[in-house]
């Protein structure tokens, strides 16, 4: 019975030993899948992320290649009016070279507002165009005999009545009614009237009693202008007024009267004594640009008082106490001006290749670094599943060297029993002749050595080498392995979604001690753009649709919707906090006393700007040189500002996610710095909600 006790200790034990080692094997099983999971998932994320890096940098790249090709178009532009002998036109068009070209890289007014007048037009230019669209297309599939009675130039036949005039046969230039209601070109009119004595309709033949005052007929002249683009015919291009039969291209156009020469027909204006006083122009087909249409004069004389260029008459009635000056003066004191500004243009082409060269290189740095990371990342991954297959050896080995030893063991012991059970039968066999001896003498002789014990082991407890406690221990150590594992991998992939060159650290996230350095911030009225409205005594700001008139103070930005806080801060630490809820472009961060305010700005270090700023919704950049893409987990809804003055920090924290987007470090401070803030142009409605400011105490 001991027997059987011994050998069925010897098979559980087996039978235990095979679980452990099944068991072992099944950890470290799951531990390996759990370290190819984890590898998989970080190299799929870091994948995305460089993906997402380079998709951002071509984006940045084909934007900065269409501002350079606008830049390039200005400049040509520019070019093109520094030797231009059109003074008027060029003072016409003054206000719009001086409003700077709309970029991302730089805080500008882009104002689309249109007037209360042009807005209808502009609706029914639109309407007519997909009519046209409309009508052409249906042309399209006329009859090959209707399609050859037509020239490949002309209008639509549905509109040759309406659009062109009965007297010349042509499309409308310079297109004038009567008073009942018939259109003619203004030169045809012109000279029904002028050959003659009456003053009737070509069309309908009505008289009126005096000749009636013409007026162009802007919104028919654009009409036909429009046909005239959409049918291939030149809008540039002017005829001669005076030529009868092939009307020959002009050469000059006169403002006194107000006609267009050809080279034969311009012959008086270059002989006669008092036609050569007339001023002479290049042609141009709206020649009502170049007139007053008040008094039918041209357009000789600038209004520096009002800005807007007045005819002689003007001057002497309406603009009578007014500053003029000849359009001639005005354009020569203009041209340093225009020369300046071709500069800035030509230097901001230079600043965009070199952002675009330095985007590309910090591209080629990324995917590098990326490459780099990403053959770390395995390298480690792979000397972890070494190290965890060495360890699994280890394990298995030791648990195959127990099991041969307590094997061993348990054999020693059955053959021992063996041996016991052999002696003791032996001694049965004895006892049994005993029982039955008739030599009673014999029995009593031999009784003391039968009473004494054999030398036997005692089996109550059958004791086997147990390997279960140190198996047990090494299980519970690879299992807070594979927990420390698991957490450090966690924290890598949440190290490696963070941008590589985010210059932050978990110490700078909106820790309460910044709160304790919160300033009260309030809006400096003049530094404000005109177009910018303080409201809520200074705490609140947003872009208005009217250009104030304020005084041009040196203090005021005149191009940039910026404005300063009152405050200003030489030493120490502050901290502020703003509301951007609602907003889908705004610019935030601080700015040096001496900033240049006019004209175009360069938001930079360099130029004395720590801002960051976000454009379309969700495109966040560090104005750095070059600009520096941010990407914060969240989008925030009050962004705090702190400043270290002696250590030369600016840093950007999401105040509700209490997380960091932005730090300027190592900076060099040595004026007064001041708050600095854009609510960016309402973006027709969309951007409209105002910056608040406010800090916590």
């Amino acid at each position: 019975m001991v027997n059987h006790h011994a050998q069925g200790r010897h098979m559980w034990f087996l039978q235990d030993q095979g679980k452990d080692k099944a068991d072992s094997i099944k950890l470290f099983t799951d531990l390996m899948r759990s370290i190819e999971r984890c590898q998989s998932e970080l190299l799929e994320m870091m994948e995305q992320k460089q993906k997402s890096a380079e998709k951002q940098a071509e984006l940045m790249i084909k934007e900065l290649e269409q501002e350079i090709t606008e830049l390039k178009r200005r400049d040509t532009e520019l070019e093109q009016l520094s030797h231009t002998e059109d003074h008027l036109h060029l003072l016409q068009i003054y206000p719009s070279l001086i409003r700077p070209p709309c970029t991302s890289t730089e805080i500008i007014i882009s104002d689309t507002q249109l007037s209360v007048e042009t807005q209808p037009l502009r609706k029914g230019l639109v309407q007519l165009e997909e009519t046209l669209d409309e009508k052409l297309s249906k042309s399209a599939h006329k009859k090959p005999s209707e399609t050859r009675r037509r020239s490949l130039d002309a209008p639509p036949l549905s509109l040759s009545n309406e659009l062109q005039c009965s007297i010349c046969l042509d499309l409308f230039t310079d297109p004038v009614s009567t008073p009942c209601g018939h259109n003619f070109c203004k030169n045809c009119l012109n000279q029904c009237w002028n050959n003659s004595q009456t003053y009737n309709c070509p069309f309908c033949k009505e008289t009126f009693s005096k000749r009636p005052d013409l007026k162009i007929n802007t919104a028919l002249r654009q009409v036909v202008q429009h046909i005239k683009e959409k049918s291939g015919l030149s809008k540039s291009e002017v005829l001669c007024d005076f030529c009868d039969d092939i009307k020959m291209k002009a050469l000059k156009m006169c403002l006194v009267c107000q006609s267009s020469y050809c080279e034969t027909h311009l012959e008086p204006h270059q002989r006669v004594a008092h036609l050569k006083k007339h001023k002479l122009i290049d042609p141009e087909a709206n020649l009502e640009d170049y007139i007053c249409q008040k008094h039918e004069k041209p357009l000789e004389l600038f209004c520096r008082d009002d800005q807007t260029c007045v005819c002689l008459l003007c001057a002497m009635k309406d603009h009578k106490n007014h500053n003029t000056v000849a359009v001639e003066e005005e354009c020569g004191e203009r041209e340093p001006q225009l020369m300046k500004m071709q500069t800035e243009v030509r230097q901001m082409i230079q600043n965009r290749i070199k952002r675009i060269q330095d985007i590309r290189h910090l591209k080629e740095v990324k995917n590098e670094s990326s490459e780099k990371e990403k053959a770390d990342s395995t390298e480690l991954f792979t000397d972890l599943m070494r190290s965890i297959e060495r360890c699994q050896s280890e394990l298995l080995k030791m648990m195959e060297q127990k099991q041969k030893a307590a094997g061993k063991q348990a054999e020693e012991l059955i053959k021992e029993l063996e041996q016991e059970i052999t002696e003791l039968k032996r001694r049965d066999t004895e006892l049994e002749q005993l029982s039955h001896t008739e030599d009673h003498l014999h029995l009593l002789q031999i009784y003391p050595s039968l009473i004494r014990p054999k030398f036997t082991s005692s089996w109550s407890e059958i004791s086997i080498s147990d390997t279960q406690l140190s198996v047990e221990t090494l299980r519970k150590a690879l299992i807070q392995l594979q927990e420390t594992l698991d957490e450090k991998l966690s924290k890598s992939v949440q190290k490696t979604m963070q941008h590589a060159g985010t210059k932050v650290s978990d110490a700078e996230s909106v820790p309460k001690t910044m709160q304790l350095y919160g300033v009260d911030v309030t809006l400096d009225p003049d530094t404000a753009h005109p177009n910018l409205i303080l409201f809520d005594h200074g705490k609140q700001v947003r872009y208005g649709d009217i250009n104030l008139e304020l005084p041009d103070n040196p203090e005021r930005f005149d191009y940039c919707p910026c404005v300063l806080a009152k405050e200003g801060f030489s030493s120490g630490r502050f901290y502020f906090e703003v509301q951007v809820k609602g907003k889908t472009d705004w610019d935030l961060g601080v700015a040096r006393e001496s900033i240049n305010r006019k004209g175009m700005i360069t938001a930079a270090p360099e130029a004395g700007y720590w801002i960051v700023i976000l454009r379309n919704e969700n495109q966040y950049l560090a104005c750095e040189s070059p600009p520096f893409p941010l990407f914060p987990k969240v989008k925030p809804q009050v962004v705090g500002v702190f400043v270290n003055y002696e250590e030369g920090l600016v840093s950007f924290h999401d105040v509700e996610s209490r997380s960091c987007i932005h730090s300027f470090t190592g900076q060099s401070f040595t004026e007064k710095l001041y708050p600095y803030f854009s609510p960016y142009d309402n973006k027709k409605g969309r951007n409209e909600a105002p910056l608040v400011i406010g800090y916590n105490k």
